[in-house]
């Protein structure tokens, strides 16, 4: 069986086909639906623009938004803060223990 599809996404008027994985094929469409409807708020807000300048504000608030989120999910430095306050915890043990008779 074979795990591709062939699809056609359109993007501000514009169709784009794409090969994509069977799995991800909704995925893909749901992209494309944001997009257009991001595109569409900037178009709503800015009517004396062009296209070019909805799809180029799409694409920085897509990046930015991005990015954001993966700062959110970026565990290291709460894992750092986890280690810190362990290795705080094991060293008030072991001085408690060491000042006991």
């Amino acid at each position: 069986m074979n795990d591709t599809l062939s699809i056609n996404i359109k993007i501000d008027s514009r169709i784009y086909p794409l090969v994509v994985s069977r799995k991800e094929e909704e995925r893909y469409r749901n992209a494309a639906k944001r997009v257009n409807e991001l595109v569409q708020a900037f178009r709503n807000d800015y009517p004396d623009k062009d296209s070019q300048d909805f799809l180029a504000m799409t694409a920085f608030q897509v990046a930015y938004s991005n990015l954001v989120m993966q700062e959110k999910a970026d565990e290291s430095p709460l894992l750092g803060e986890l280690k810190d306050i362990r290795d705080d915890v094991d060293d008030f043990l072991q001085e408690k223990s060491a000042s006991r008779p």
